[in-house]
């Protein structure tokens, strides 16, 4: 899913010692927390602030009008209006659900600072709680130094590619979280020492105390998984590649897919497993209204929402190697049809499975095997198929959930192609 990380700030500094802000050792705005900060941030991650950013103070209000202006624009209203019919036609949001609205409510509950790339600026809330201030100015600061190195405004620019897009987010949050704790606990070598199970304990920390984050707290776990993967799973991917390269630029080589972040080694491999491009043909007798792809961290979400299961859901997710899908209107209403590319067919049959098991939970809706394989249901005049396909030697599994007035030819299978 595409959501900006910013929402997040407060959520992810759960482990913040107690610190004070103020003016002392320096001039402006919690310069004696920058001047301190700084050197520390140099050392973990072996690279120099050309200048330091600026720090002003901003009214709560005023940082949120800042967000939200962000957010719009990072997030075209017709892009999310896209995202939000295809969440729903695979159940993992509610029907009455604006997701443009939750998703702001979401934005501007917990803001405690932010970096502006624009702006090369800092802002932090004024009256903010002093004992996470010091170390969200960590964590901001060292978005200063990405934004030093690489273009963060246009890593985070709204794409044709969630996937790819939540992979850049994974490392730009990532860093940030990875170096704040480390920061704070004296060392990357000490992570693991005095925190064992370190990403899974936050996660944990995160979730027994969501009474502090009453919108959070009420989002459908789609959105908190979402929110949370770029500092979790990107931290843990950052921890690996520094472990293999050392401090370097990590900007200089970025993610392209999930499946990277959560399986470093196909990051770090030579060479790197990159993920497939699947395109699909115009639609017939529809009109296409949104395309996007899901990546295998969107994939395992759409099996975990109704399994109940992770293991199940991550083992039925890996070995994705690509995917593409498409929202179209046209007779009957809204339809959904979703190409998934694997790198065998047995990563297929897994995943046609356990997609299987989905329907059925989500419709209740008895199931009619097709012949040459695949599966069928039919609910409330919708008609929902899962289907193998194969492209010269690769596995794909469609998607497809139609109104049944809509046909069931809106997409013609021999025109899906692949690419890298």
């Amino acid at each position: 899913m595409r959501y900006s990380p910013y929402a997040m700030l407060g959520a992810a500094l759960l482990f913040a010692a107690c610190t004070r802000g103020g003016d002392a050792d320096g001039k402006g705005p919690y310069a004696r927390e920058v001047a301190e900060a700084i050197p520390r941030i140099e050392k973990a991650t072996g690279l120099k602030f050309r200048t330091p950013p600026k720090v002003e103070v901003r009214t709560r209000e005023q940082v949120k009008d800042f967000l939200l202006k962000k957010f719009d624009e990072e997030t075209p209203s017709t892009e999310l209006a896209g995202e939000e019919k295809a969440y729903k036609l695979l159940g993992l949001i509610p029907d009455t659900m604006n997701l443009r609205n939750f998703l702001l409510r979401i934005l501007t509950e917990q803001v405690v600072g932010y970096y502006d790339p624009a702006a090369k600026t800092l802002y932090v809330v004024n009256g903010a709680d002093e004992q996470i201030v010091g170390v969200t100015i960590t964590h901001e600061l060292v978005h200063a130094l990405q934004d030093q190195y690489a273009n963060l405004d246009s890593l985070q620019k709204a794409s044709t590619d969630n996937d790819r897009l939540a992979a850049a987010q994974a490392l730009i949050e990532g860093e940030a979280q990875f170096e704040q704790l480390s920061i704070m606990l004296g060392g990357a070598e000490n992570i693991e020492a005095r925190l064992p199970g370190t990403w899974e304990r936050i996660r944990e920390e995160i979730r027994n105390r969501q009474g502090e984050m009453p919108v959070f707290a009420t989002a459908p776990m789609v959105i908190q998984e979402s929110l949370l993967f770029p500092y979790l799973s990107g931290a843990e991917f950052v921890n690996r590649v520094k472990e293999k390269k050392g401090n370097v630029n990590l900007f200089a080589d970025i993610p392209r897919s999930t499946e990277q972040v959560m399986h470093p080694a196909k990051f770090l491999g030579t060479p790197a497993d990159e993920p497939t491009v699947v395109n699909l043909p115009a639609p017939r007798g529809a009109t296409k209204v949104y395309e996007n792809d899901m990546g295998e961290f969107g994939t395992r979400l759409a099996l975990y929402r109704w399994l109940k299961d992770a293991a199940t859901s991550a083992r039925a997710a890996e070995g994705w190697d690509g995917d593409r899908f498409m929202v179209v209107e046209g007779k009957g209403g809204t339809g959904f049809v979703w190409a998934i590319v694997w790198d065998s067919a047995i990563d297929a049959a897994e995943f046609s499975d356990a997609l299987s098991r989905v329907v059925r939970l989500r419709t209740a809706s008895p199931e009619r095997q097709l012949p040459g394989g695949g599966a069928t249901f039919a609910s409330n005049g919708r008609t929902i198929t899962i289907k193998p396909q194969s492209i010269g030697d690769r596995a794909l599994v469609i998607y497809t959930d139609l109104p049944d007035a809509m046909g069931s030819t809106v997409v013609d299978p021999a025109g899906i192609t692949l690419g890298k």
